[in-house]
């Protein structure tokens, strides 16, 4: 271990004549020092620079890795948004509330009406004359959504206007047997999708899936008058043919039946 000692200057050789030092004395002391050994000192420097340097700790490799895998940048994954969802939170508001960073569907210009909503999936209850719609947003910005309804060939009837976090809604007032065309309109402050109505190609999805916002839909008849139509029949059909018996033996007693002869056995 290095050991620095202080360092002395003897000065026992040097003379003082008087308060004011000679020349002689100046230059003779002058060359003294420069005549000295400059290592010591020179160590004893190095010595007090490298006691204030702070000692760095070595790096261990976990650590190195961790700081990497911090630095490293997380992959950017989709929202969790789906166009078919009932009461889907609008993505904007996703991106905002999450902790990670998430990607939005592309949607059109907000200064163009939105693009058509896509029919789904359309339950008929027909014993309360209910319908439950479904449908997907579209690729656009929206900011209301509402039915239009067809019965045969007259004007449509429109329903109530939803938000735009709603999928789902309820016909209601269905009449038994019926057959009507229902479409989703979407809108927003530019303007409204188109709805085809009646009209338009492919409603009953004979081609494939219905990818439109429009669609067929029939109202089978309720079991209770199917029911109530099958005991009326069959009552019918009951009167009908005791009607018949009653009519065939009291013309049996009142005309008389004719009675067939016996068959006479002549022998030859």
């Amino acid at each position: 271990m290095l050991r620095i000692a202080p360092l002395s200057v003897s000065l026992d050789h040097i003379s003082f004549f008087s308060p004011k030092p000679s020349t002689y004395a100046v230059q003779k002391l002058d060359g003294h020092m420069d005549s000295m050994p400059r290592a010591p000192c020179l160590l004893w420097l190095l010595a007090v620079t490298f006691s204030l340097v702070p000692r760095t700790q070595p790096l261990a490799a976990g650590d190195l890795e961790g700081d990497e895998q911090d630095e490293t940048p997380l992959p950017a994954v989709l929202c969790d948004y789906d166009h078919c969802r009932h009461l889907q939170v609008p993505c904007q508001e996703l991106q905002r509330a999450g902790q990670r960073a998430c990607l939005c569907p592309g949607l059109s210009s907000a200064l163009q009406p939105p693009r058509p909503p896509r029919l789904g999936e359309v339950r008929v209850e027909a014993e309360t004359g209910r319908a439950e719609v479904h449908w997907c947003a579209p690729s656009s910005p929206v900011h209301q959504y509402w039915l239009l309804l067809w019965e045969g060939g007259g004007a449509p009837q429109k329903g109530p206007s939803f938000n735009s976090t709603v999928r789902r809604a309820e016909l209601q007032g269905l009449k038994p047997g019926g057959a009507y065309v229902v479409c989703v309109v979407a809108a927003n402050d530019a303007g409204e999708s188109g709805a085809p109505g009646p009209g338009a190609e492919g409603l009953d999805g004979a081609d494939g899936p219905n990818l439109g916002p429009c669609g067929r839909l029939t109202v089978p008849p309720r079991p209770l008058t199917v029911l109530h139509a099958a005991v009326g029949v069959g009552s019918a059909l009951a009167l009908l043919s005791c009607s018949a018996l009653v009519w065939h033996f009291c013309l049996r007693q009142r005309w008389g039946c004719p009675r067939r002869g016996r068959p006479s056995h002549s022998g030859l």
